[in-house]
This record gives C-alpha cells, sequence and structure tokens, in this order.
C-alpha cells in the first residue's frame, strides 16, 4: 500500500481488506511512524499537537478496522465519515490534540484547569511586530460530545484556515505554535521539516 499526502478525502476504495493490509502493515506502520515524528509538534510540558493528512487518517481507519474486525463496507464507511474531516484541504490544517497526562493525579489535576484549551492554539506566522495569527477552531461534531463547562477531555481535534496571504507567508517566514490559555502559555517553534510537510496540506 503506498501512503499519500493528497488532500482528496478518503473513499471505500482506499481501505486495503484485511489480508491484503497485513501483507503491508508492517511497512506502511513504519513509515506513518516516519511522518508523525515530522508532523508532530510538542507545545509545554503535557500538550501535543499531531497535524493530521490523508496518510495518518487512512492509517487511523485502517487500524480501527483491523482491531474492530470491521470488514463491511457500511462498517468502514462509518470510520470513513468518522475522520475524513481532518483530511485538511488546500488553504487548511487538521489536528490531534492530545493531552499527554499519564495517571489519575495529572487528570483531576489538569482536566479542569484547561477547559477550552481545544480554542487556545494559535499558529502564528512571523516574528516581532509583524505577525499572522491563525487560531484554531474545534470540530463541530467532536466540540458537541466532549466539551464540557467543568472539565475537558485529554483530545480534541481542532482546523486551522489560512488566507492566500498567509499560506505565502507561512512558507516563507518563522512560524510559532502557540498556546494562550491562561492557565497553559507555551509555544514551540516548528522545524523546517515540519513546515515543509505541512504546505503539502496548505498548497493546491
Amino acid at each position: 500500500m503506498s501512503t499519500t499526502t493528497s488532500s482528496r478525502k478518503l473513499t471505500i476504495d482506499d481501505i486495503a481488506d484485511q489480508r491484503a493490509y497485513d501483507r503491508e502493515r508492517d511497512a506502511y506502520r513504519a513509515e506513518v511512524i516516519a511522518l508523525k515524528k515530522v508532523r508532530r509538534v510538542h507545545v509545554g510540558p503535557i500538550l501535543t499537537l499531531l497535524f493530521e493528512n490523508a496518510t495518518t487518517i487512512r492509517f487511523q481507519v485502517q487500524e480501527m478496522a483491523r482491531a474492530e474486525k470491521i470488514a463491511s463496507d457500511d462498517g468502514i464507511q462509518t470510520e470513513l465519515d468518522m475522520y475524513n474531516p481532518l483530511v485538511p484541504e488546500p488553504g487548511h490544517l487538521a489536528g490531534t490534540l492530545f493531552l499527554e497526562l499519564v495517571d489519575d493525579d495529572q487528570l483531576r489535576e489538569w482536566l479542569p484547569k484547561l477547559v477550552g484549551i481545544e480554542r487556545a492554539l494559535v499558529l502564528r506566522i512571523g516574528n516581532g511586530d509583524d505577525v499572522a495569527d491563525v487560531r484554531c477552531v474545534v470540530d463541530a461534531e467532536h466540540d458537541k460530545q466532549l466539551t464540557r463547562d467543568e472539565t475537558t477531555a485529554s483530545v480534541h481535534y481542532v482546523h486551522f484556515s489560512f488566507s492566500e496571504a498567509e499560506v505565502a507567508r507561512f512558507e516563507a517566514e518563522l512560524v510559532t505554535l502557540v498556546s494562550d490559555h491562561p492557565n497553559y502559555a507555551f509555544q514551540a517553534v516548528l522545524t523546517q521539516e515540519t513546515v515543509a510537510s505541512l504546505l503539502t496540506d496548505l498548497l493546491p
């Protein structure tokens, strides 16, 4: 199975049946792990944003089908309907936000403090006084299911939408992922390798 960085949404034809997938799985998994390493950005001690694309989402669907023994077209389509919104179109980025909390004490401490974290991420393009801020928006279906007033979830799905001018600047200037949540103010500069990978999503 070959991977793709296309922004085209996935269809049933993109998902291999189980026997075919098992033959390809080790090599495909290694390729996706390497891709995720480039597209994963750590912001502060506990927040990670993985920028998704068609390759990472196809892997997610294949693994879900394998684990849940989903073989029917209807079952695969249900998974595609769930995850396809995270395949970005030109001018957009999409990501999975993880709060990497490893025990109950951390969960009890951080989840109430980080209500609203899914709206606190900004991609800041440029440096000094001349910057363009692109703030994330939350996946609507996910927001209805997991957003609460008193606590947050440890996983969120977020999206960023760029103008043509912002895409041009993204290609040429410093890009920083910023959390401006009042209880979690951290930032991380994107590497050139990460920027190059994300441009395959942003550019037509």
